[in-house]
């Protein structure tokens, strides 16, 4: 018996070197190679440390900032571990209270805005970890945050256009703000 169970487990041996050792170090080594910064996980730094990530939205509140898109994840918004939806359905209640609590909060923050509220910003995402938001949530918070920093409205404006990404070969996908981007621009120097 030892006979039959020698090759077997030496040929489990192998190719557990094989494909759970060798491969992962091949692919990782490549990906470093040949595309270092998405393989580091699109960091963003900012003098020297890491801010955040391109791929990974962040909570923000302060009236100062641009607010992405509410997190569904949990114990804590963002949370990297946890990427989940709500599965909550557009009929469920306590979505329809979420919304409602979230129109609120921010025509609190901003309470001369009478534009509808768009939708991206008072609804998660399947992940809940979105970094982006469409250009009409930024649009949407541009008054406030010009105001609130005591900017031109025109700054701010051009400041969102720099940092709309396009649709993917201009066909797939849809225009959006990375938010971290966008309110790293907002506490450079020049502004």
């Amino acid at each position: 018996m030892f006979k039959l169970l020698r090759p077997s487990l030496l040929m489990l041996l192998v190719m557990t070197v094989i494909t759970g050792v060798l491969y992962p170090l091949a692919v990782t080594g490549v990906a470093h190679v040949m595309f270092p910064r998405q393989a580091d996980g699109s960091l963003i730094v900012r003098d020297g440390h890491v801010v955040g990530s391109r791929l990974i939205g962040q909570p923000f509140d302060d009236p100062r900032y641009f607010w992405g898109r509410p997190s569904a994840t949990s114990p804590q918004p963002y949370n990297g571990a946890s990427s989940a939806g709500s599965n909550l359905g557009p009929t469920n209640p306590a979505l329809a209270a979420a919304v409602r609590q979230r129109i609120a909060a921010l025509r609190a923050a901003d309470p001369g805005n009478t534009q509808p509220v768009p939708v991206d910003l008072v609804t998660a995402s399947g992940s809940g970890l979105d970094p982006e938001i469409s250009p009409a949530a930024a649009q949407y918070q541009l008054a406030r945050v010009a105001r609130v920093r005591h900017l031109d409205v025109a700054q701010v404006r051009q400041l969102i256009a720099a940092h709309t990404q396009g649709r993917w070969l201009g066909l797939f996908g849809e225009p959006r703000v990375n938010v971290l981007a966008l309110n790293l621009a907002l506490d450079a120097p020049s502004h």
